[in-house]
């Protein structure tokens, strides 16, 4: 939902007001790039592999078994998040696939049928809201 014209107004009073008191945190929010923020992720990512990977190390060498498990669970951790970060970056960059939900012109496929690119939430879906339009128009054959 957009916002009105007062909500715009008071955002960017308060954006002002944030830059002017911390430009540092500004030029890091204001960046518009997704590839900023990736790289970003990836490095505090990298960062918690490599403190993982000490700490287990430590605790092999000193033979502390919850040194190993939080060093471990640190870097397996740091190693997901790496992953959901990459994938949620493509996802932002990868074009956007054609829409589900296009109008359908007169003659063409039952909604049942499957077509290219839709997943099976999206087809239940589909299902669900011709199921319903059915029975708002008074056809109760399902």
């Amino acid at each position: 939902m957009p916002l009105s014209d007062h909500e715009q107004r008071q955002l960017e009073q308060i954006e002002q007001a944030l830059y002017r008191e911390d430009p540092k945190f500004g030029r890091l929010v204001r960046s518009s790039d997704p590839r900023v923020h990736y790289k970003r992720k990836l490095a505090q990512a990298l960062i918690g592999v490599v403190i993982g990977a000490g700490l287990l190390a430590a605790g092999v060498v000193i033979h502390r078994v919850y040194l190993v498990a939080a060093g471990a669970g640190i870097a397996l951790l740091s190693l997901v998040w790496a992953v959901v970060s990459w994938r949620r970056h493509l996802a932002r960059i990868r074009p956007a696939r054609p829409s589900a939900q296009v109008k359908r012109a007169k003659g063409q496929a039952q909604p049942g049928a499957r077509r290219p690119g839709q997943t099976r939430r999206a087809r239940m879906m589909e299902r669900m809201e011709e199921r319903w339009r059915r029975r708002q128009e008074g056809d109760r054959r399902m």
